[in-house]
C-alpha cells in the first residue's frame, strides 16, 4: 500500500466532507477576494481570508497536477520541487507529485536565495512549484531557474512572474482522474533537507513504505477519529508538521492550516474550527502562557472544551511548562514526539498521553520502533549513563541523496545513530541531554546546555534561553547563556549569577548575554546563527579594547 491510497480512499468515503481548511488572520480581505478567481477552492470572503477544500476536491487537485506534469513528458522518478507557504495547494500538489510517480522534494521557506539554489541543485529538482513569496528571490537566482525544465507558479495570474507559468490555469485543463502511473512502497517519494543547524542542509531520500509507516505510527500514538479536527500550524515542508497530519490523512479528518502563531489567533482557529488536537512549538506554548498570565488572553472568551490533546515536538520540553499548561488546561491529554528528518519525522520515540508522571522524557520507542543508547564504540551503556540515541524502524532514511560519506556516518546497518546525547531510567523512559556537538567540554567536564537551559528557564523573568561553548584559552570552552527576557522585565547580569549560584559550580554559566534566541521554523535554536552572533561581538570588544 502506497500513501496516495490513502487519499483515493477518502475521496470515496467522505468525498463532500472538508479535508483542510486555510485560514489566514493577516490577510487583507481584497486579498481573500483575489483568490476568488481560482475555480480549484473554496474561498469565504465573510470570513478573515477562510479557504476549504473537501477530500474529493483534495483527491481531483492531485490528479490534475500529476496529469499535468505527465502531459509534460516528465518521467517517474523527476525530482519536483514544492517552494510554497502552508496554503490549501500544498498538499495537492505534494500528492500530485507522488501520483505521477515522481520525487516530491519539500523546501523551506524561509531559505534565502543561495540556499534555494543550493537544494534545488543538490536535489536534481527539475520541475518546481512555488507561490508568490518566492518571487524576487527566484529572480535573484536566474542561472538556477534558467536550469529547470518547468516553473509552476500557485498565486493569481496578474502575480504570475515572466520565467513562469501560471499553475491554476494549467490544472484546470487537466484530467482530474487518476493517472494510470504504477508504482509501490520500495520506490522512491521524497526527498527532504535536514534542519540546517549545522551548516547548509543534506537532501534525506525515503521511499514510500516510510510514508504510509508515519501514517500509522501517527495515528497509533494520538488515536486520531474521523471526528478529530487537527490545527496544524508548523510548515509543511517539515517533517514533523506532515506526519503529524498524516493521522488525520489516516483517519479521514478535518486538518485546519493557520498561517500565523499569534496566541489568539490560535485560540480564535480551535474556537471557531472545533479542532480538539494542536501540535505546539515550545515558543508558541511559551507565548499562550504569558498572555494568559498577563491577561491579555482569556480562555474563556473562547470555545476550547473539545481541545483534548496538546503535544509538543521538535526540541526538548520543559517540565515547568507542562505543569503551568496543565493549571490552565487540566483536562488536556500531553503528548510528546522525537524524531528526525532521517526518520521521517516524529513518532520514533514518544512519551504516551498516559505517561503524564515522566514529563520531561522523550518517552519510550514508538510505534514499530527500537531504541539504543550506546557508546562511542557502538555498544550498549547502562541505565543512566549519557550516551548517543540510536534508532531503527520503518521510517529510517535510505540515504543521504548524493552524500555517501554522510550516509555511512550515520547507518549502521538497520540503525541510524542520531547524534542526540540520551540517557535512560529504570523505567525504560528516555531522556536528551543534548546535541553530541553542542556538548561543551569545559576545562575537562563535558557540560550539556540543555541542563544549563531547563535551569535558567526556571526564573520567571526568562522567555528563552540557549547556552553555547566559547572558545576559552585556559579551559578550552566555556558555557554563554544568551537570554532573551520576558516583555517588559529587566535583569541584570548580576542578578542572573546570583541565581545560577544553585547550580553545580562547574555548570554555571560563565558569560551571560541579554539578546534575542533566534529558532527556526520547527523550533530549533539557531546556534550557529548564536556563535556567529557572539564571535563578531567578541571581536568588537577586542577591537575597542587595543
Amino acid at each position: 500500500m502506497v500513501i496516495t491510497d490513502f487519499l483515493e480512499k477518502n475521496a470515496r468515503l467522505y468525498g463532500s466532507e472538508v479535508a483542510l481548511v486555510e485560514i489566514n488572520p493577516s490577510d487583507e480581505r481584497d486579498q481573500a477576494k483575489n483568490w476568488r478567481e481560482s475555480s480549484l477552492i473554496e474561498t469565504n470572503v465573510d470570513a478573515p481570508y477562510r479557504r476549504e477544500l473537501t477530500w474529493r476536491q483534495f483527491d481531483k487537485n492531485a490528479n490534475r497536477f500529476a496529469n499535468l506534469l505527465l502531459s509534460r513528458g516528465v518521467a517517474r522518478g523527476t525530482k519536483v520541487g514544492i517552494l510554497m507557504m502552508n496554503c490549501l495547494e500544498w498538499l495537492p500538489a505534494y500528492f500530485g507529485v507522488l501520483k505521477a510517480g515522481c520525487i516530491a522534494v519539500p523546501l523551506n521557506f524561509r531559505y534565502s536565495s543561495e540556499e534555494i539554489a543550493y537544494c534545488l541543485d543538490l536535489a536534481d529538482v527539475e520541475v518546481l512549484v512555488f507561490g508568490r513569496e518566492f518571487i524576487s528571490r527566484l529572480e535573484s537566482i536566474p542561472e538556477t531557474v534558467e536550469k529547470l525544465r518547468f516553473c509552476f507558479f500557485v498565486g493569481t495570474a496578474a502575480e504570475k512572474p515572466a520565467f513562469a507559468e501560471h499553475y491554476d490555469t494549467l490544472v484546470t485543463f487537466c484530467s482530474f482522474e487518476a493517472p494510470p502511473v504504477a508504482f509501490d512502497e520500495d520506490d522512491f517519494a521524497a526527498i527532504y533537507f535536514s534542519s540546517g543547524t549545522t551548516g547548509f542542509p543534506k537532501a534525506i531520500l525515503h521511499r514510500h513504505r516510510a510514508l504510509t509507516a508515519s501514517c500509522r505510527t501517527e495515528q497509533n500514538h494520538h488515536g486520531q477519529t474521523h471526528d478529530d479536527v487537527f490545527l496544524c500550524i508548523p510548515p509543511l515542508y517539515h517533517t514533523g508538521a506532515k506526519m503529524h497530519w498524516f493521522g488525520s490523512l489516516l483517519s479521514g479528518s478535518r486538518a485546519v492550516l493557520l498561517r500565523g502563531v499569534k496566541p489568539s489567533w490560535i485560540f480564535r482557529a480551535v474556537s471557531e474550527e472545533k479542532c480538539t488536537i494542536v501540535w505546539l512549538l515550545v515558543p508558541w506554548a511559551q507565548d499562550i502562557l504569558m498572555e494568559l498570565d498577563s491577561g491579555e488572553l482569556h480562555k474563556e472568551d473562547f470555545m476550547l472544551d473539545q481541545w483534548r490533546l496538546m503535544h509538543i515536538g521538535a526540541q526538548p520540553v520543559p517540565a515547568s511548562l507542562i505543569a503551568r499548561w496543565k493549571k490552565y488546561f487540566p483536562h488536556h491529554q500531553y503528548d510528546t514526539n522525537y524524531g528526525l528528518s532521517e526518520s521521517l519525522g516524529p513518532g520514533c520515540v514518544h512519551l504516551g498521553v498516559e505517561n503524564i508522571d515522566k514529563v520531561g522524557a522523550i518517552g519510550v520507542p514508538g510505534f514499530g520502533w527500537q531504541t539504543r543508547i550506546i557508546d562511542e564504540n557502538g555498544d550498549d551503556v547502562a541505565p543512566g549513563v549519557v550516551g548517543e540515541l540510536a534508532v531503527k524502524g520503518p521510517g529510517v532514511m535510505t540515504c543521504y541523496y548524493k552524500n555517501p560519506e554522510a550516509t555511512a556516518e550515520v547507518l549502521h546497518g538497520d540503525w541510524l545513530y542520531t547524534g542526540d546525547m540520551a540517557r535512560q531510567d529504570e523505567d525504560g523512559f528516555i531522556y536528551l541531554v543534548d546535541r553530541k556537538k553542542d556538548v561543551i567540554i569545559s576545562g575537562g567536564e563535558n557540560l550539556y546546555p540543555v541542563q544549563i537551559e531547563d535551569f535558567i528557564r526556571l526564573n520567571d523573568k526568562v522567555k528563552d534561553v540557549a547556552v553555547i561553548g566559547l572558545h576559552d584559552d585556559r579551559l578550552g570552552e566555556i558555557a554563554a547563556a544568551i537570554i532573551e527576557l520576558k516583555p517588559g522585565r529587566t535583569c541584570t547580569v548580576e542578578e542572573m549569577d546570583a541565581f545560577c549560584m544553585d547550580l553545580p559550580r562547574y555548570k554555571r554559566p560563565r558569560r551571560i548575554i541579554f539578546d534575542s534566541v533566534p529558532r527556526n521554523p520547527t523550533g530549533k535554536i539557531e546556534k550557529p546563527v548564536l556563535r556567529e552572533r557572539c564571535a563578531a561581538s567578541r571581536l568588537v570588544e577586542q577591537e575597542y579594547m587595543k
